[in-house]
């Protein structure tokens, strides 16, 4: 199953970081998503927005948070300095590449009759027609 995508006000929110539910969709009151569906519902200056990755769906989901259950933003992990390029020095020598032999192609014969290629077993495929 293939989910397809509709263009809204969502997908100008940055996955995993949280924007003010004032400034994203102005609207109602809307209930917490961490409060849970018993709570009152709270004025959209009071919510925070998230849009949240989703495994099966690439424009992910979107949940109200408030103040307190505001989830933390996820950052990117820091680049190890192990990854840093090492000097000249200490590579190692590449070895060279041998290029692979060239294999002339076939030429492809066509069928008088029928203008479609033939196997290399030189009978045509659609008629019968053997071409030599």
């Amino acid at each position: 199953m293939q989910i397809r995508n509709s263009s809204d006000w969502r997908d100008a929110l940055p996955f995993e970081l949280a924007v003010p539910a004032a400034e994203a969709v102005p609207g109602e009151p809307t209930r917490c998503a961490g409060c849970g569906p018993a709570s009152e519902p709270w004025p959209r200056e009071g919510l925070w927005v998230v849009k949240h990755k989703h495994p099966n769906n690439p424009a992910g989901f979107v949940r109200y948070y408030c103040a307190d259950h505001k989830p933390k933003a996820k950052l990117a992990p820091p680049v190890a300095a192990a990854k840093a390029p090492r000097a000249r020095a200490e590579r190692a020598p590449r070895a060279e590449r041998v290029a692979a032999p060239k294999v002339p192609e076939r030429v492809a014969a066509l069928c008088p009759d029928c203008f479609v290629e033939v196997p290399p077993s030189g009978v045509c495929g659609m008629c019968g027609t053997r071409v030599g």
